[in-house]
C-alpha cells in the first residue's frame, strides 16, 4: 500500500511508547513499544499517517514520542526522588507495620517454609525497616539475607538489624534494583511491592529487574503470583455524600455545583474504599493475573482484562470496586500456598479497596449482564502513574435494561 500523502509533508521520525494492535479494516498499523517509524501526515490530533518498515497506516498520536525533553527527564528523576523520600520517614512504615494482615502473612510464609529456607540466600527488595529480613534471620536460619532499600530509611534499618543481633546474617544495602551489586545469586526474592489497584507506583518493575539479575534459575519469587479482582457495585453512601448532597442543602438548590462535584470527586478513583457486603451486585472476578516468575517489564506498559458479570440482584450500578490478592508458593514439596487478599471479605488491610465511580448511576435488575474490559496503561513520562480505562455494556431481559447505554471512562491514578 502506498502513502497518498508522502509527497505533501516532510516525514518525521517518532518512537512508539506503547504497543497497539491496529484494525486492518480501518487502515491502522500494529506497532510495538520501541518501534521507530516515520510520520508523514498528522491527519487529526488523534490519528497520524505513518510508515513502519515499508507499511503505511494510521497510528494513535498519543502513543508516539520524539524523545523526552530535558525538562521531562528532570521531572522523571525528581519523581523518583520524591517517591523514595516518602519512604525515608516513619509515616508510611508505621502504616505498613500496623497492617497486621499484611505483616503476619509474610511472617507466616517464612515460618511455613523455615526448613526449606535453612542455608538459603534471600533478597528482601524494598526492605524498609527490614522486618521481613529479620523474620528470615530469626525464624529460618538462612545462609544470608540481603536487605535492599533505596530510601534514607536504610541507616535506621542497619541500626535495627544490629539491635536485633542479626548482623551476621543480614547485610543491608542501599540502592535501586538497577544499581545494586550482590556477591552471589539468591534462592528467594521477597518483596512487598503492591500498590493500590495492584500496580500503582510500579515498584513491581524494580522487582522484575532484580529477579532477572539476581534470582538463580529455579529460584522462588514471593509473592509468586498476583491477581486484580473487579466487581460491579453500588455506592449509595459515597454518591450521597459527594453528589446528592448538592440537591437541597439547607433547603437551597445547589445543583449547579453538581458538574463541578462530578469532576472533582468522580474523575479519579477513590482509594481506601471499604465496600459494604450488600453493595456488590454480582460475584467478583479476577480480571488480570500475573505470574511473577514469567512477567516481563515490557508487559507493564499496558495490561488488559475482560469481564462478564451476571447480576445477583436489582439495584443501582454506581461503578466498580477493585482489589488485589497475592499468592506465595511453598518451598516445601507438597506445601500449601499462602494468600493475602485485600478484598472486602478478608481481614482489612491498609490498601483497602479502590472505587471507580460512573458519571451517572444506572438502575439494573437481577440477571442483567455487565460485560466489558479494563485496561491499565502506564504513563509514558510519569512512570509511577497509570490510567485505568473501563469499558462496559449492560444487557438484560427487561426493556429498561435493553435501552441502557454502553459506557467508557478513564481514571488517572497519580501520586
Amino acid at each position: 500500500m502506498e502513502d497518498p500523502l508522502m509527497d505533501l509533508v516532510p516525514p518525521e521520525e517518532y518512537v512508539v511508547l506503547w504497543s497497539f494492535t491496529g484494525r486492518c479494516s480501518e487502515e491502522q498499523l500494529s506497532i510495538s513499544k520501541g518501534d521507530q517509524l516515520m510520520v508523514h501526515a498528522k491527519i487529526t490530533p488523534e490519528w497520524w499517517w505513518a510508515e513502519l518498515r515499508g507499511v503505511f497506516g494510521y497510528v494513535p498520536a498519543n502513543y508516539l514520542s520524539q524523545g523526552a525533553s530535558e525538562e521531562e527527564e528532570e521531572e522523571d528523576a525528581w519523581q523518583d526522588e520524591e517517591y523514595y523520600s516518602t519512604y525515608g520517614t516513619l509515616n508510611l512504615h508505621l502504616e505498613m507495620l500496623s497492617d497486621k494482615s499484611r505483616t503476619e502473612t509474610y511472617r507466616r510464609v517464612i515460618v511455613d517454609n523455615s526448613a526449606s529456607l535453612h542455608r538459603k540466600v534471600v533478597m528482601d527488595l524494598g526492605c524498609g525497616t527490614g522486618i521481613m529480613s529479620l523474620f528470615c534471620a530469626q525464624l529460618a536460619q538462612p545462609a544470608a539475607v540481603y536487605a535492599v532499600e533505596a530510601s534514607s530509611m536504610v541507616e535506621h534499618t542497619r541500626e535495627l538489624v544490629k539491635q536485633n543481633a542479626c548482623e551476621e546474617v543480614v547485610t543491608v544495602l542501599q540502592g535501586r534494583a538497577e544499581e545494586i551489586q550482590l556477591p552471589e545469586q539468591v534462592d528467594v526474592l521477597v518483596s512487598e511491592w503492591m500498590g493500590n489497584c495492584l500496580l500503582f507506583e510500579f515498584m513491581v518493575e524494580s522487582v522484575l529487574l532484580a529477579r532477572d539479575r539476581w534470582l538463580r534459575e529455579g529460584g522462588m519469587m514471593w509473592p509468586s503470583s498476583a491477581a486484580l479482582t473487579l466487581v460491579p457495585c453500588q455506592a449509595h453512601q459515597y454518591y450521597s455524600e459527594k453528589m446528592a448532597f448538592w440537591e437541597k442543602p439547607y433547603g437551597l438548590d445547589f445543583t449547579p455545583l453538581q458538574p463541578l462535584a462530578l469532576q472533582e470527586f468522580f474523575a479519579k478513583p477513590k482509594f481506601s474504599h471499604l465496600m459494604e457486603p450488600g453493595d456488590r451486585l454480582a460475584s467478583p472476578a479476577d480480571v488480570i493475573c500475573l505470574d511473577m516468575h514469567t512477567l516481563q517489564v515490557a508487559d507493564l506498559e499496558e495490561m488488559q482484562g475482560k469481564f462478564q458479570f451476571r447480576l445477583d440482584k436489582s439495584g443501582v450500578f454506581h461503578g466498580f470496586t477493585a482489589w488485589f490478592s497475592v499468592c506465595f508458593n511453598s518451598l516445601e514439596e507438597g506445601g500449601a500456598p499462602v494468600e493475602l487478599n485485600t478484598g472486602p471479605d478478608s481481614e482489612p488491610t491498609h490498601w483497602k479497596q479502590t472505587l471507580f465511580m460512573l458519571d451517572e448511576p444506572v438502575s439494573v435488575h437481577a440477571a442483567d449482564r455487565i460485560s466489558g474490559s479494563i485496561i491499565l496503561r502506564r504513563n509514558p513520562v510519569w512512570r509511577r502513574h497509570l490510567t485505568v480505562t473501563l469499558h462496559w455494556d449492560i444487557s438484560g431481559h427487561t426493556q429498561e435494561a435493553a435501552t441502557c447505554q454502553a459506557g467508557m471512562k478513564s481514571f488517572p491514578m497519580w501520586r
